[in-house]
């Protein structure tokens, strides 16, 4: 689950963790009346979507000179002005893709005078099990850019759990960004509350970009980015509060409430598989045969008649979805069960389009004949191999 970046900065400010003053806004007299709360002279307004490149961004409903989704203002004026233009309108950055996303809210922040800008992030290193700081002094930029090019102004190092946080993690901190004296020691200071915050929250990532150092001294977060283990939010009900469903895919919306694992994809194909290895298999089985995935479904190992229905449906929902693989391999989760979800959601949407469904496992020839019998057009399978190239087939035939 992801956040916006002044609940990011919220949350941070929880755990000591310096951020400027900021006010968020969900109207234009919203922002406006930000600015007698904020010490100015300087404002900073900023769209807040589930992006970055928010700066560099443009507003579809806007000329292309327009500002972009981050803008400086001096004046209640300018930010009547920014704030107009945003709020509403269609942000296209390099990480919403050509669609854009609408922004909906505002953060006013106060202004700040920049003296250096650094790049600092923590996240969980699968290779070794813990969670690892990733630091540069390449901040304000793409740090994919910077990785690409000057790998070696990229600092990771790994905090052992055993341990925890412990003095000389935050010395490797200043040392990497080159900092000394009392900025080494706010460096210390913040790295340790951004550690204390990833376990306190159980994140999944925390970036900060940029880390400034001020004019006249102090370092403060300018952007945060946080995102959280999913699994582990039953532990935090006031975080899911800050859940914004908004920003995320309708349809992985709608399928995150019958608890499958669905991931919209840009090919024609959908896919209704139990089990991540099998519905990968079954994606790459696709592509092998010369079309691609629509999407990535796995209903479990365990999933009911509705949930299967409400899988089907999700699938169907997707105007690009030209045709259907089922591929079911059933050891907990039953065939039959499988066939009856199939047959419900096909009728119940009045289906369109080719389906092939290859089952195997528990009940198999049970779940066979309720589909042989539903009176619907669908494509028995033998094996994996015989599924695909039938689907393609049968897709191919219909274009």
């Amino acid at each position: 689950m992801n956040i916006h970046e002044y609940q990011a900065k919220e949350l941070l400010a929880k755990f000591g963790v310096p951020v400027p003053a900021g006010v968020a806004a969900m109207s234009v007299e919203e922002a406006v009346a930000a600015t007698k709360q904020l010490p100015g002279p300087l404002y900073v307004v900023k769209a807040q979507i589930h992006a970055g490149g928010r700066g560099k961004g443009k507003f579809k409903e806007l000329p292309p000179e327009a500002k972009g989704g981050v803008r400086l203002a001096k004046t209640e004026e300018e930010v009547r002005t920014a704030a107009s233009e945003m709020l509403g309108n269609t942000l296209v950055t390099i990480q919403t893709g050509p669609a854009g996303k609408q922004v909906n809210r505002l953060y006013v922040t106060d202004g700040v005078d920049i003296a250096k800008e650094f790049y600092l992030a923590l996240l969980v290193d699968r290779a070794s099990g813990r969670v690892a700081f990733v630091v540069s002094t390449e901040g304000g930029m793409d740090i994919e850019t910077v990785a690409h090019d000057t790998p070696e102004k990229i600092h990771t190092f790994a905090v052992d759990p055993a341990t925890g946080f412990m003095p000389h993690h935050g010395r490797a901190v200043a040392n990497a960004l080159g900092l000394k004296g009392d900025l080494a020691k706010q460096a210390e200071s913040l790295a340790a509350k951004v550690y204390d915050a990833f376990l306190g929250t159980d994140a999944s990532q925390i970036e900060i970009n940029p880390l400034a150092v001020t004019d006249d001294g102090k370092l403060l977060v300018l952007d945060a980015k946080v995102g959280f283990d999913s699994n582990a939010m039953f532990r935090h009900k006031d975080l899911m509060e800050l859940r914004d469903e908004t920003e995320e895919d309708p349809m992985e919306l709608e399928a995150s409430k019958y608890d499958l694992a669905y991931i919209k994809l840009d090919g024609d194909i959908g896919c209704m598989v139990n089990g991540a290895g099998l519905a990968m298999a079954t994606m790459d089985i696709i592509k092998l045969n010369g079309m691609f995935p629509a999407n990535f479904l796995d209903v479990g190992g365990g999933a009911s008649k509705e949930k299967v229905t409400a899988a089907f449906k999700i699938i169907l929902s997707d105007p690009a979805v030209k045709g259907i693989l089922v591929n079911i391999f059933g050891g907990i989760m039953r065939c039959d069960i499988i066939a009856e979800g199939i047959v419900a959601a096909a009728k119940e949407v009045n289906l369109s389009v080719p389906l092939v469904v290859r089952l195997e496992g528990t009940n198999v020839q049970q779940g066979k004949d309720i589909l042989a019998n539903s009176g619907l057009a669908i494509v028995p399978a033998n094996d994996l191999g015989d599924a695909a190239k039938k689907i393609v087939a049968e897709v191919q035939k219909a274009a």
